[in-house]
């Protein structure tokens, strides 16, 4: 008896072992199998919607959250999270995207006038920008929670639901504040049906748009700064054409050009937003248009920084760095008052010594060529960042890594004896050369992110820089140590002199340099710095990076303006 009543209690606690290891299994396996029938729904619905917005006239951008309330267009709807356009500003929900899509238009960059001539006004219903008037009755629009109101999306202005009756027949869309910066849909059709391209037809056609028209072509590099790129191409897109704003990432540079030729000659303007990099890029690209004989229709190039080392902007007076912390209205304002300069660009020849049959590799200059221990960190930094991309997505962080590489070069100083591995011509002269660890050659105010290097602390008087002078400063440091006193203004670099010619001939061992933050290791060659073209540049007077810096950059540009 005793035993069957063991056998029974055996059997009992297996079964309850097995019950409870079922249940745990089941507990742990259901909750994977969710997450994963959920994981993959996602993903074929986020390649179901790309698929979608390709196709779509829309310029569609999905997102979990919006940043402010916000009605659906198709059910008047508050919704959380869907849809919007960045052209036109319409917004959906998910189960309203489709029917959005086919009966809602977006902006059309390419239409006929109303037979007036005159431009009719294109309204989309709700979501309109906060602080908005009603051009009508002048009060306040959008402040009531559902979708109300109206916006033009060409010059932006807003009338309330029940003003819409009062808007005058006549009332015409004139492109609001910044007409003289936007390509009508109108002047584009009336292009799209000349029989004859020539500048003088597009002459005739911008009467039509106005005198003072300077359309203005936004390029963005979606991968310069903080990934600001992406949001600030869908706000250039809400003011503008569409057609005038080119993510770099897609298109390139001489293929986004190529619209200039399709505007009046010498009214263009191009916004480069992104690094120095990028704006090199731009600019290499305007100096083709001159091979291919369009040098009438080669744009003035702006600079909204993006990057991390922004020293041609900085010296432009458009700032060290964009980090939204002004509106893009204003930035578009500031075009609009900006001065034309110009500014010279090089040509550097790098011939590697014993390969004669090779030809020398040859780079553009704008801002400076450097040899030692600044291109050593860029040269660092570079081989870091292409392993980790990642990594590299602040600008903060970005500056952090500089300096760790400084102060590694400050210890190790890979750079020292530069003086016994380097000749230094200048303008056909030989230059002695003290113990320095580094030469840097300069064709703009600022070097190393925001420092004036030629002028140093200012208790040295010195000769004046210019962007167009056709000279060239040329200074040495002694290493890394001395490159962060330079930058905090607590030494002078060594001045070698001014130049309209620069050798270098670098007789053994590899060396760091760079060009324009482009930074590689080099063996012994010959280096020859030369004047190439200028480019035509807009200078920002009103806004200046460092107060010490007022006087001097204003002369710098008088004289620039006048050259």
């Amino acid at each position: 008896m005793h035993k069957e009543g063991d056998e029974v209690q055996d059997d009992c606690g297996s079964r309850e072992e097995w019950t409870l290891l079922f249940w745990t299994s089941l507990a742990v396996i259901v909750p994977v199998i969710i997450t994963l029938w959920c994981s993959a729904q996602r993903s074929k619905r986020k390649t179901h919607m790309k698929d979608f917005f390709r196709k779509s006239k829309h310029g569609w951008h999905y997102t979990d959250l919006f940043n402010k309330p916000t009605y659906c267009c198709v059910c008047s709807q508050h919704i959380l999270h869907g849809a919007f356009c960045d052209c036109c500003g319409v917004c959906a929900d998910e189960h309203c995207l489709r029917r959005a899509d086919r009966i809602l238009t977006c902006k059309e960059i390419m239409a006929p006038c109303s037979p007036g001539g005159a431009m009719k006004h294109r309204w989309v219903r709700g979501n309109v920008p906060l602080a908005s008037y009603c051009a009508v009755c002048k009060q306040q629009c959008g402040t009531q929670p559902k979708l109300c109101d109206f916006r033009c999306v060409w010059c932006q202005s807003t009338v309330h639901d029940d003003c819409m009756d009062s808007l005058p027949a006549a009332d015409h869309c004139e492109l609001g504040e910044f007409h003289n910066l936007i390509i009508p849909p109108h002047y584009l059709y009336r292009v799209n049906k000349l029989r004859r391209r020539h500048p003088e037809e597009y002459s005739k056609l911008a009467a039509s748009c106005g005198s003072g028209w300077t359309p203005v072509l936004v390029l963005a590099n979606t991968r310069s700064g903080n990934n600001m790129g992406e949001a600030l191409l869908g706000e250039f897109r809400s003011i503008l054409n569409p057609v005038q704003v080119f993510d770099l990432s897609e298109l390139t540079p001489p293929k986004a050009l190529q619209l200039c030729t399709l505007l009046p000659p010498g009214s263009v303007q191009v916004l480069v937003c992104g690094g120095d990099g990028t704006v090199g890029w731009v600019l290499d690209a305007i100096d083709s248009m001159k091979l291919k004989g369009q040098d009438q229709f080669m744009p003035r190039v702006t600079i909204l920084p993006l990057g991390t080392g922004n020293d041609l902007s900085n010296t432009l007076g458009w700032g060290a760095g964009y980090a939204g912390e002004i509106p893009v209205e204003q930035v578009l304002r500031n075009i609009l008052d900006a001065e034309v300069v110009k500014m010279d660009r090089w040509k550097v020849q790098v011939a590697s010594k014993g390969l004669y049959f090779r030809k020398p590799k040859v780079l553009s200059m704008n801002n400076y060529f450097s040899v030692g221990p600044d291109a050593l960190m860029a040269l660092n930094f570079h081989t870091h960042r292409e392993k980790t991309p990642s990594f590299f997505s602040s600008r903060i962080i970005n500056k952090t890594v500089y300096f760790l590489y400084g102060t590694k070069d400050c210890l190790v100083q890979e750079c020292k004896d530069l003086d016994k591995r380097i000749e230094l011509e200048l303008d056909g002269e030989r230059v002695a050369l003290p113990s320095l660890e580094g030469i840097i050659v300069c064709n703009i105010g600022y070097w190393g992110g925001g420092c004036r290097l030629w002028e140093g602390m200012g208790d040295e008087p010195c000769p004046p820089t210019r962007l167009d002078d056709g000279l060239l400063e040329v200074v040495g440091v002694f290493g890394s140590f001395h490159c962060a006193q330079i930058q905090v203004k607590m030494a002078n670099p060594v001045r070698l002199g001014q130049a309209h010619t620069v050798r270098l001939v670098l007789k053994s061992s590899k060396m760091p340099m760079q060009v324009d933050g482009e930074p590689w290791a080099q063996g012994p060659c010959t280096i020859t710095i030369t004047h190439k073209t200028q480019a035509v540049m807009l200078y920002h007077s009103a806004e200046q990076t460092d107060d010490d810096d007022d006087e001097s950059s204003a002369s710098e540009t008088e004289s620039s303006s006048q050259h």
